[in-house]
């Protein structure tokens, strides 16, 4: 089974092969994601063990959203051991976001 994940906005975005969800997470995706890709898992008749390759849309979008998609989509190729791509098709060892631009950080006040 292939999943496909963007968390790039505050609607999250799942497809399982040819079945799409949507599901505003917003503040809560961090809270709610592993919940969510399960619940979908379950209502297709898999499980885990069934994710063959892992998609996601790696940006631009949301700081936190692609932070917290990339982590997770990481860490599942990682343990179950499937490959990885970003929404262009390219593979990947592991996902870094684009977030569009380049970080802003601020210089330390001393």
């Amino acid at each position: 089974m292939k999943l496909y994940l963007d968390t790039s906005t505050p609607t999250t975005i799942l497809k399982l092969d040819d079945n799409e969800y949507r599901q505003e997470l917003g503040r809560d995706t961090a809270e709610q994601i592993f919940s969510f890709i399960r619940e979908k898992l379950t209502e297709n008749h898999a499980d885990w063990h069934d994710i063959s390759e892992i998609t996601f849309m790696s940006g631009p979008g949301s700081f936190t959203g692609l932070r917290i998609g990339a982590a997770v989509v990481n860490t599942l190729a990682d343990q179950l051991g499937v490959s990885l791509k970003d929404h262009h098709g390219k593979s990947h060892p592991i996902i870094i976001p684009d977030y569009g631009r380049p970080a802003n950080i601020t210089p330390p006040r001393k």
